[in-house]
């Protein structure tokens, strides 16, 4: 392989990596269809940016527990 051809393929890799980063970065949907009923039966007005609502959501539908929901929630930005 020539010197081009190496740095071509260190180009590529490291753009996949970036992308593969921004991908796993965006905010995928935080719950399924079964969990989002039920979200709305628990709150009417779900605000997951409140981290009582959005740990007690994630508890009761996910069926997480308080470590692992309050981890969540904090990397979704609730406060």
């Amino acid at each position: 392989m020539t010197h081009v051809g190496t740095h071509r393929l260190k180009i590529g890799c490291l753009a996949l990596l970036g992308l593969s980063v921004l991908i796993g970065c965006s905010k995928d949907d935080e719950f399924t269809p079964e969990q989002k009923l039920c979200v709305a039966q628990i709150y009417a007005r779900y605000d997951p940016s409140l981290m009582e609502e959005c740990v007690d959501a994630c508890k009761k539908c996910k069926g997480g527990n308080t470590v692992t929901c309050t981890t969540s929630c904090k990397l979704r930005g609730a406060k």
